[in-house]
């Protein structure tokens, strides 16, 4: 029972990542470049990163996010799969 709870546990934290991961770095890289091109222009604007990342994070979304649901859904079902396993063992 702990090593199943430890195993969803696991594969909980890095399906997060995975679903994480594409708009954390576009977020990441559109901050850069708004940055730099904050820097280079001497534009100083608080709001200026704002709209970008929107943008890029909405790209994302809907480039990726058919494969996101996917994921999520597939190990949703992974989960309801087990769970006679799981109440068998407890």
């Amino acid at each position: 029972m702990d090593t199943s709870v430890i195993e969803i546990a696991v594969q909980t934290m890095i399906i997060c990542a995975k679903l994480c991961a594409p708009i954390l770095i576009m977020s990441l890289a559109v901050g850069l470049a708004v940055s730099l091109f904050q820097s280079v222009t001497q534009i100083q604007e608080v709001t200026l990163t704002f709209v970008p990342k929107l943008i890029g994070v909405g790209l994302v979304l809907m480039l990726g996010g058919h494969w996101m649901l996917a994921e999520l859904v597939g190990f949703t079902n992974h989960l309801f799969d087990m769970l006679p396993r799981l109440l068998q063992s407890a």
